[in-house]
């Protein structure tokens, strides 16, 4: 299924390098939606989970971008960051229609650990007492 995936291209150092800033950014995201959503109620959850998704497929391309710049001599500094992506592209990368990538997959992946995230705040929550009437 990833035979043609740009990720075999780099050499072993690369692919850890990817790897490695890939989980950091995956557990970053997931600690800032913890700790923005910890104290919200289900739908504002929900919506931060899917805000910092937005985000993170909007603007990690620079951040792989800037890191291929050290693994490959000449690439120039630029700005790699288009438009926000729309909502068709998201509902593909959610429901794994998109490109058949490790990038792709992994963003879907990214999306469905913050609404589980979000959905595990809700079973953590404080149990409010009901008052005898």
């Amino acid at each position: 299924m990833y035979s043609e995936d740009s990720f075999y291209t780099l050499s072993s150092y690369g692919r850890l390098a990817v790897v490695a800033v890939s989980l950091g950014m995956f557990a970053a995201l997931l600690v800032l939606g913890y700790v923005l959503a910890k104290a919200r109620k289900g739908v504002v959850r929900i919506a931060i989970g899917m805000f910092l998704f937005w985000i993170f497929v909007w603007l990690s391309p620079q951040v792989y971008y800037t890191l291929y710049q050290f693994l490959f001599e000449g690439l120039p500094r630029q700005w790699v960051v288009g438009n926000p992506p729309m909502p068709d592209k998201l509902v593909r990368l959610i429901i794994f229609s998109d490109r058949q990538t490790l990038s792709a997959h992994g963003q879907g992946v990214l999306f469905w650990a913050l609404m589980l995230l979000s959905w595990r705040l809700r079973l953590k929550a404080p149990m409010v007492p009901v008052p005898d009437p």
